[in-house]
């Protein structure tokens, strides 16, 4: 194995791959425009206690601008696998083997069904490092793999890149049943990367307190029902070891608590929203795992923005950001059919009244500014006004508003007496304690009406 490519240069593939560059002079790196111009410009350095130093690999973000690998190592996170299967696969022959550091337990598998061959050796990575910014990463604790054959053999392939491995002094340990290796530590990352994003600390705070316990175990009790139902049984002790094998590194955070306070997407689909989904496959009740992956994805999933949501901020207690759904999902006292008010067309509406009742206003809030979509068209009224008239339409004709008719949201005032209080393409509502921005006219455009189809 001559040609090393490694995909990625985080806080696993940027380890790993920094050590095999040291000791190798023949490892390139796909990498990311970011972290490209980075690596370019300063090296890939690793900072240790063990050591630190500084390699500059060839590296590009284009696979047909680097050697043709012999051995293609996966460093990035699971949820880039699609992706990295169409970077790579112009690259993949018959004689490129591809070794696997992700979490979870489906990476190999997905690897054999896109490229129809024996190409996959399994791996895991034990590491606690982080990106410090990009082509800097520092190492903490451990720094070593465990790799296998899915089949239990020890073939040459296997061999060689553990020598590899061993040649740039990275701890290399073979296993005959990889996939049971993964499973483990998938026991451990369901466990503790949730935890510690939802107590926001280190590792021993949910050692530390007898409660957690029986918590783990139902965890790990749910992970090994999945797994021994997928032909990979696992200890019945599990859990316990999965607490022992954590004493050492108790003083950790996880790489999900990383990547939630570095604003980056987590890995909870990958770990125990795998296990939610395959149990349901399986018929096999995840109460556990299903309440961790809904906290993780409330508690670190950013507020949604864009078009077709509109937001309630201002003079309010707390902004609020609602879609097609949630305004759709207000009690239906609030709802109006839009024929009422404008006869001959056939649509839904929410009343101002209600939608402003999703917000807490403040106390001596008294107008409402009702802005279309970059801000380009305003309309303020008094607050009495617009609980009285405003109707914000979100349906026509069945559907969700469309942009031609004014959507994703329009706002009309049947019966204020002024056509040119209706706003199309409404993006954003705010509360104030006085008026507030209006670009109206004294007097409206002739075309200002509602179509009757989108």
């Amino acid at each position: 194995m001559q040609q090393i490519l490694m995909v990625g240069a985080g806080a696993v593939g940027g380890y790993f791959g920094a050590y095999l560059a040291k000791h190798h002079s023949h490892v390139s790196f796909l990498l990311r425009p970011k972290t490209l111009a980075a690596v370019r410009q300063r090296g890939l350095t690793v900072r240790s206690a063990a050591g630190s130093f500084t390699v500059r690999p060839q590296a590009a973000s284009n696979v047909h601008d680097l050697p043709t690998p012999d051995l293609i190592i996966l460093g990035v996170k699971a949820y880039d696998l699609d992706e990295v299967m169409d970077q790579i696969e112009p690259v993949v022959t018959d004689k490129t083997v591809i070794l696997t550091l992700q979490n979870g337990v489906d990476t190999e598998d997905r690897l054999i069904n896109r490229f129809q061959r024996d190409c996959v050796v399994g791996g895991v990575a034990y590491i606690y490092s982080k990106i410090a910014e990009p082509g800097i990463i520092e190492h903490y604790k451990r720094g070593a793999v465990t790799i296998g054959e899915l089949m239990g053999h020890e073939s040459p392939r296997l061999l060689a890149i553990r020598d590899l491995f061993a040649a740039a002094s990275i701890p290399c340990h073979l296993s005959k049943d990889i996939r049971r290796t993964k499973w483990e530590k998938m026991c451990w990352n369901c466990v503790f990367n949730p935890i510690t994003v939802l107590i926001n600390d280190r590792v021993a705070q949910a050692l530390d307190h007898p409660e957690m316990m029986g918590v783990i175990r139902q965890v790990v009790g749910e992970v090994a029902a999945v797994s021994a139902a997928m032909k990979v049984p696992l200890p019945p002790d599990m859990p316990e070891r999965v607490v022992k094998a954590t004493q050492e590194i108790r003083d950790i955070h996880t790489s999900m608590y990383d990547d939630w306070k570095a604003g980056r997407r987590t890995e909870i689909d990958t770990l125990n929203g795998f296990i939610v989904r395959k149990g349901r496959a399986l018929g096999i009740p995840t109460p556990v795992n299903e309440a961790l992956t809904a906290m993780i994805k409330t508690l670190t999933e950013k507020e949604r923005t864009g078009p077709g949501r509109i937001h309630i901020e201002g003079a309010v207690v707390q902004p609020v950001s609602l879609d097609h759904a949630a305004i759709a999902a207000l009690p239906a006292e609030h709802h109006v059919d839009v024929a009422t008010v404008m006869p001959g067309m056939k649509g839904r509406g929410i009343r101002l009244s209600g939608l402003l009742e999703v917000p807490t206003l403040a106390v001596d809030a008294d107008h409402v500014t009702v802005h279309s979509i970059g801000n380009s068209y305003s309309v303020c009224l008094t607050l009495q006004q617009a609980k009285e008239y405003g109707v914000l339409i979100y349906e026509l004709n069945g559907a969700p508003l469309v942009e031609s008719s004014g959507g994703p949201f329009r706002l009309i005032m049947p019966g204020l007496g002024d056509r040119c209080a209706h706003v199309k393409h409404v993006e954003r509502i705010t509360i104030t304690k006085g008026p507030d921005r209006d670009t109206r006219q004294t007097r409206c455009a002739p075309d200002d009406r509602m179509p009757t189809t989108p």
